[in-house]
């Protein structure tokens, strides 16, 4: 089965190579605006959806920028390069026979609830806010892996989701048990086709088993798994997944965060994912 998934993702578009490019400049520490500027100024697309996004009510500025290189130093580095890897890997997920079987809003309101409530947890955590919008990449894309899973098995996928619904069981589990593998391992498939690396691949690999994680991104890692029980546990989206497992307490207090503190800011995510919303739809 797995050689099934394999043979799909390798027929997925490569990321464009503008965005290669970026990633490739923005993790050089000695990278400026300007050298990010001749990049994304080459790419009309991408320069359309950089200045979308610091005119939009995602950052509610009060007068209209229309400078790229301006627009570049005020969103910050990693801002763009996480909104042109966004934007690369939401364009190239078809999503086929997901629709069917998860339907995509409710699978993307899921992402985004997932992203916002990472960010916030990064906050919380009195994480550099430059790494901030990583937080929110990483929240939204770690459930890719569902969507080659859908595409290549869309009725044993449907069997899977009404066979965790039945027995109380996290999704993840059962894709375990009839398939052998789960859309963690698929995720960090597609992460790898796409060359997308460190932090962000961890938390699409690990965000159901936090507690298996070595590397050097645990922040990161925790924050989407703690993330992901939240926005599942505010019923926010839809992902196949009614009965996950919560993390365990140890994973909070490594962020110096708890579950309560975090519903208790449940109002302010709600207002987060309207906001965020306006990031969705420029990247798609």
């Amino acid at each position: 089965m797995i050689k099934s998934i394999e043979k799909f993702i390798d027929k997925m578009p490569s990321l464009p190579a503008t965005v290669s490019r970026v990633m490739e400049i923005c993790d050089d520490p000695a990278t400026s605006p300007a050298d990010l500027n001749r990049v994304v100024g080459l790419d009309p697309v991408l320069m359309g959806k950089v200045m979308q996004l610091i005119n939009s009510a995602y950052y509610g500025r009060p007068n209209k920028i229309t400078s790229l290189v301006r627009a570049i130093i005020l969103l910050g580095l990693n801002t763009v390069k996480n909104l042109a890897l966004s934007t690369a890997v939401l364009g190239n997920l078809s999503s086929g026979h997901a629709n069917d079987i998860l339907n995509m809003d409710g699978f993307w309101e899921h992402s985004l609830c997932t992203g916002v409530i990472a960010k916030k947890i990064a906050a919380a955590s009195k994480i550099d806010p430059k790494r901030h919008e990583e937080f929110f990449i990483a929240g939204l894309l770690h459930d890719i892996g569902k969507i080659p899973f859908t595409n290549c098995f869309p009725q044993e996928y449907l069997a899977a989701i009404s066979s965790s619904d039945m027995n109380r069981k996290p999704l993840h589990q059962v894709e375990s048990e009839l398939f052998t593998f789960d859309h963690q391992i698929v995720g960090a498939l597609v992460a790898d086709h796409w060359k997308i690396e460190g932090a962000i691949k961890d938390a699409i690999e690990y965000h159901h088993r936090p507690e298996e994680y070595e590397g050097e991104n645990r922040q990161l890692v925790y924050a989407v798994a703690i993330a992901d029980y939240l926005s599942l546990y505010l019923e926010r989206g839809f992902a196949g997944n009614r009965y996950p497992v919560e993390p365990s307490a140890s994973i909070y207090d490594s962020l110096g965060v708890s579950f309560d503190q975090l519903e208790s800011m449940s109002n302010e995510i709600k207002n987060e994912i309207e906001k965020a919303r306006v990031f969705l739809k420029i990247s798609q």
